[in-house]
């Protein structure tokens, strides 16, 4: 018997493996081990993937942080506090916001212990469709879960590397002088309201006519006119075509002609899967017409027995969406729900902009198009949140119901001002539930809050 065959006869067997072990492949294998599977998480870096370690996670921390600011410098005078002497020390932040994410990542080997789940540390890599090389190391699964999460992409243009991504402001260990932000999505908005809000000079720079094109218009233009009430120097039109290294810092040339230089430049154009080095094509894996790996409405891949979800999928690129789609696979696989499948229909989705923005269904915009103008009926509401409302610095919030069909069902909710982050969970569950407007009518209001403003529309 041969080196190689004594090897193979050792070879680790699983019933079920992800590759990545970020938040979707953790909460995968974590619910396989609960119905008794054999599984394991392959992972070449830290646990916790882009969220934990420079997404979401450190992002709010840093929103707090901003809030803070905004609490003591915008709105602290008018409630009778003075803010003299008060010195933002990033230092601080900083090093607590790491020991939290700390913690975040030392809680994974308790899950794993609870549930059977083991770690393999290492690079993985297919030899065909049931088998994994790691470490040199050969490992075979009947199930492979393909969760390796996306990257930040920048552009191939002259200088680009000049620039840094979000996963560069997380490692920043002192705030620099001015930024610009480059992009229009949810990432590039939050960086710039936090940054900004934090003391930076910032600019943000979008290539169309305002960011966020994806959200609806009336509660983007509620953003919009707060970014200029607060300085915040939003530059629409705006096509980069290259950067250089000047003595004032790192200089952008548009396509229009015009110049703009900062001290950091951050590139927030949309993310790319992580496939390179999986050696899909030994399993028989394909891509779809973006690159990103191709699953079906159950997260099976081209190949049996290969699953992918999360960011690498380019479905509903969010935390919540990766774990609940890796969950409700295990249930299919380990607990006998054959058609469990992820519902990708109204995912709620907040951004954390200042103010931060909820929102959960379509847009008026889609619900127009998916239904008609005649069948689509629109509730707003606009007013200065109570919070800001006795202070000198009068923040707008916007609320709209976007219903359809005589019976007035809920298809949108969206909201922009203080709170919101934490008021449409449960909106929409009732959204979920296929609520009505005469439902939310009859459902006596909270005063005072903002919520109320949803059940009080006319």
């Amino acid at each position: 018997m041969t080196r190689k065959q004594v090897k193979e006869l050792s070879m680790r067997e699983y019933d079920i493996i992800a590759i990545g072990g970020g938040s979707g492949g953790i909460a995968t294998m974590n619910r396989a081990g609960e119905h008794g599977a054999k599984a394991a998480v392959i992972e070449e870096n830290k646990l916790g993937g882009t969220c934990v370690n420079m997404g979401c996670v450190p992002k709010k921390i840093m929103w707090y942080g901003a809030q803070i600011a905004e609490s003591i410098h915008k709105y602290g005078p008018d409630y009778g506090f003075t803010s003299t002497g008060n010195k933002f020390d990033y230092a601080t932040l900083r090093k607590n916001r790491e020991a939290y994410i700390d913690r975040a990542r030392s809680s994974y080997d308790g899950s794993f212990k609870r549930n059977g789940v083991d770690l393999i540390e290492g690079r993985a890599e297919f030899v065909d469709a049931h088998t994994i090389r790691v470490n040199g190391e050969l490992i075979h699964a009947k199930h492979i879960v393909i969760a390796t999460g996306a990257h930040p992409h920048i552009p191939s243009i002259p200088g680009a590397e000049l620039g840094g991504s979000s996963d560069d402001v997380f490692a920043w260990e002192e705030l620099p002088e001015s930024v610009a932000i480059l992009g229009a999505g949810y990432i590039a908005v939050e960086l710039a309201g936090v940054l900004h809000t934090l003391g930076v000079q910032t600019d943000l720079f979008v290539r169309r006519e305002r960011p966020l094109r994806g959200f609806d218009s009336y509660i983007v233009e509620s953003l919009v006119q707060e970014m200029e009430n607060t300085g915040l120097n939003l530059h629409t039109h705006k096509v980069p075509v290259k950067l250089e290294e000047t003595e004032q810092g790192i200089t952008i040339h548009f396509e229009d002609g015009s110049t703009h230089t900062a001290s950091q430049v951050i590139w927030a154009t949309g993310r790319r899967p992580n496939v390179e080095g999986l050696q899909l094509e030994k399993a028989g894996v394909t891509l779809n017409e973006r690159g990103f790996i191709q699953v079906d409405e159950y997260q099976n891949t081209v190949v049996e027995g290969i699953y992918a979800l999360g960011d690498v999928t380019g479905e509903k690129e969010l935390t919540p969406v990766a774990i609940k789609a890796g969950r409700t696979l295990s249930e299919r696989l380990f607990n006998g729900k054959t058609n469990a499948k992820m519902d990708y229909t109204t995912i709620p989705t907040v951004v954390f902009s200042h103010p931060a923005i909820g929102t959960v269904g379509l847009t008026e915009e889609e619900a127009i198009k998916e239904y008609g103008q005649e069948n689509v009926k629109v509730y707003t509401s606009k007013f200065a949140s109570m919070y800001s409302a006795v202070t000198s610095h009068r923040q707008e919030a916007r609320f709209k119901l976007v219903t359809a069909g005589v019976d007035e069902k809920v298809v949108g909710l969206h909201g922009i001002g203080y709170g919101v982050d934490e008021m449409i969970q449960g909106f929409a569950v009732a959204i979920k539930m296929g609520a009505t407007k005469a439902d939310f009518d009859a459902t006596v209001a909270i005063h005072p809050t903002g919520s109320e403003e949803f059940v009080t529309m006319r």
